[in-house]
């Protein structure tokens, strides 16, 4: 059985499950999240040092080399901003959510009772 869920402004499809189907998968679901998480962290973290260097390289030039060379404008930079690093920390805070669901269901519910799954969840189980 399936029930729409608004989470953050998108419709995502829940399924019903007993826990005790859910409990086996709860774990390698879990660390696959962490992995992703851990893999969009050093991605912000690669753009916000290239950045930093960016700017340390720019700042050391001459007045005449500057002059000539030119910086990125700032509306450049925030839309840099937005793509590299605050799309990606919405996606996080969203990732972990979904982790401290799937460990509440883990904590919480008691092998017979039915949860909510989110359809990532119910498709790993699938697989």
């Amino acid at each position: 059985m399936t029930d729409p869920i608004i989470h953050s402004g998108f419709v995502i499809a829940a399924h019903h499950r007993k826990a005790g189907e859910v409990f086996p998968f709860i774990d390698a679901y879990v660390a696959k999240k962490e992995q992703e998480i851990a893999e969009i962290e050093q991605m912000v973290e690669r753009y916000e040092k290239r950045r930093l260097m960016e700017d340390r390289a720019y700042q050391s030039m001459s007045t005449l080399r500057r002059m000539l060379t030119g910086k990125k404008p700032d509306h450049h930079l925030a839309v840099e901003y937005i793509h590299f690093v605050r799309k990606p920390m919405e996606k996080v805070r969203a990732l972990r959510l979904e982790i401290e669901s799937a460990r509440s269901i883990k904590n919480v519910a008691a092998p017979t009772d039915i949860v909510t799954v989110s359809y990532e969840l119910a498709n790993e189980m699938n697989e």
